[in-house]
């Protein structure tokens, strides 16, 4: 699908305002509704837009803490690498996890709601025989910068 400046407004734009009404949004795109919904819809078809979803403020519900953590696999057959990432789509706690090429495998990341129970949750996949064979914690003390849109005319450039 190629995109025109409007289409990349309307991405930047529900990125980091998801809830907008389709009113604003057509509004802040210099569009009508209609055209701006079918635009929209347009890309929600294509795939580009995969979900909405909110921000939640995991500190005020709760003690928690995030956890990245570096994967090694005892092999690397595709059944093993398969069988890993079926077993992280089934961990709540596991909210991303990235297949890497270099040192590592994967890079996972991970809240609970303490250590001990990050613990318990890697002593499960280790038990799990998943094939994970050795794995580096780090522990995040604090958030210096979060998700934010990405520069989508940036990625998009083809120079």
């Amino acid at each position: 699908m190629k995109l025109d400046a409007r289409d990349i407004a309307i991405l930047r734009i529900l990125s980091a305002e998801g809830r907008i009404s389709k009113t604003a949004l057509a509004d802040r795109v210099g569009l009508s509704a209609t055209p701006c919904w079918e635009r929209l819809r347009k890309l929600e078809k294509a795939g580009l837009i995969e979900g909405y979803r909110a921000e939640i403020a995991l500190k005020k519900l709760g003690p928690h803490v995030t956890v990245f953590v570096a994967a090694e696999l005892a092999d690397h057959t595709a059944a093993r690498l398969h069988a890993f990432e079926a077993a992280m789509s089934r961990y709540d706690e596991v909210i991303a996890c990235w297949a890497l090429g270099g040192g590592f495998d994967y890079l996972l990341q991970i809240v609970t709601r303490d250590i001990d129970a990050y613990q318990r949750l890697i002593d499960e996949l280790l038990d799990a025989r998943i094939g994970l064979a050795r794995y580096f914690t780090y522990v995040v003390t604090k958030p210096v910068k979060g998700p934010a849109p990405p520069p989508f005319e940036a990625l998009l450039r083809q120079d």
